[in-house]
């Protein structure tokens, strides 16, 4: 079986196979069977391995299953790395917690290795689950596509080349070599919804609502997020562009678009402009759409809205940014590049602010509303204002999207 099981991964990685590849490891059967399985593969294609473990500091076990993927790794002469999660402050989900730190922790070590891409252990099983959970909650098309084969972020591309596979499938075959695996017992834990989806699956199950049909629920759901993606993009390219770092709508051709659609755009627009790296949930954002057909706007996850006559701008909350400071050849609010003359180390960057606009009596000459200048870049030295580029102040200083003002389009093609 193992040919075929490698087979299916490698499809994954066609038909242009990373140079280097990171494989995320737990010691677990999943991501286990996965480092064997890409072991083999990266064999055939020329493919560096580099293994990754967090170890989340929950259980005092996690340690001990970190020391047996490094033994395994060593066995299979595959570079090993062990992360620790040490942030854990006791509130808040714990589940989603230590996923975000895993991809955070991971992500940074890939960048550090630069590697191309990060293999994960999902299964069908996960994927399953995953829409279970996701029809509790209520979602919508995009919720029910669950997890892509194939996403960046971060800069990384991550890769699920398992999301095909049953667990029982990859069990067997490393039952078959003689390769063990550890059982993590949160996976038995009822505290968790993942564990409790599993346990209702396995009764869906005679009923042909197993982890087959869930995963062409996925597939297919993905399908059509991919199609409302395409025509919400046709339709931002005819009626947005960007602005001073905002997003300029016109509004007469907006409130006729499809419901999806327009929630698609808006969407769109908070998250480039936030730079959250998720995207907010659907009740705020029809909630916000609401408010804007009747005249009035909002904020979501530290971005606002609003109508001016015909036009909808979309741009970032000043209290999100008012005490974002750094140096002026940083990176400001994670998307803002400033240039200009040769560094001064007594000048900085923060919003422009009702402060500067104060020093800024011609400011309308900019031909932007109040709220839209007042959240962009501005050079500073102490409380006097040195530049502010998108008001026209200080010609040798300009100030830029970081990855261009396209990001914005090409985020409604992209999951």
């Amino acid at each position: 079986m193992t040919g075929a099981l490698s087979d299916a991964v490698a499809q994954h990685l066609l038909p242009h196979p990373p140079a280097g590849l990171g494989v995320a490891v737990s010691g677990g059967s999943d991501s286990t069977a996965l480092l064997h399985l890409l072991y083999k593969v990266a064999q055939s294609y020329s493919i560096t391995l580099h293994a990754v473990t967090v170890d989340h500091k929950l259980r005092p076990e996690a340690a001990c299953e970190a020391a047996q993927v490094a033994q395994l790794c060593r066995d299979l002469d595959i570079p090993h790395t062990v992360l620790s999660w040490t942030d854990w402050d006791g509130r808040g989900n714990l589940q989603k917690a230590a996923r975000d730190a895993r991809y955070r922790l991971i992500g940074a070590w890939a960048r550090d290795q630069a590697l191309d891409a990060v293999a994960l252990g999902h299964t069908l099983d996960d994927q399953a689950e995953t829409v279970l959970m996701r029809l509790a909650r209520g979602s919508g098309v995009d919720g029910l596509a669950a997890m892509a084969p194939r996403r960046l972020s971060q800069g990384i591309t991550w890769i699920r080349p398992l999301l095909g596979l049953t667990r029982a499938e990859l069990r067997s075959d490393l039952q078959a070599q003689g390769v063990p695996w550890v059982d993590d017992p949160s996976n038995d834990d009822l505290r968790f919804d993942r564990v409790r989806m599993r346990q209702a699956l396995a009764l869906l199950a005679p009923l042909g609502i197993d982890a087959q049909a869930l995963g062409q629920v996925a597939f297919n759901m993905a399908r059509a997020r991919d199609a409302l993606g395409w025509q919400a993009f046709l339709e931002a390219r005819r009626i947005a562009r960007i602005d001073a770092g905002a997003v300029r709508i016109d509004w007469r051709s907006y409130r006729t678009l499809p419901d999806e659609a327009a929630r698609r755009i808006l969407l769109s627009a908070i998250g480039w402009i936030s730079g959250s790296g998720y995207a907010p949930r659907r009740r705020p954002v029809l909630g916000l759409i609401d408010a804007l057909k009747q005249g009035t706007g909002g904020t979501v996850d530290g971005v606002q809205a609003w109508r001016d006559r015909d036009t909808l701008w979309v741009v970032r909350e000043y209290q999100a940014v008012r005490d974002l400071r750094c140096a002026p050849d940083a990176l400001w609010d994670g998307r803002w590049r400033v240039e200009g003359p040769a560094a001064q180390s007594d000048l900085h960057l923060t919003a422009l602010g009702e402060d500067g606009l104060k020093q800024l009596p011609d400011w309308r000459a900019a031909g932007l509303p109040r709220d839209v200048l007042r959240v962009t870049p501005a050079v500073w030295r102490g409380a006097d204002l040195v530049a502010a580029p998108l008001a026209a102040l200080g010609k040798d200083w300009v100030a830029r999207i970081d990855g261009g003002e396209d990001a914005f389009f090409a985020a409604l093609l992209s999951h």
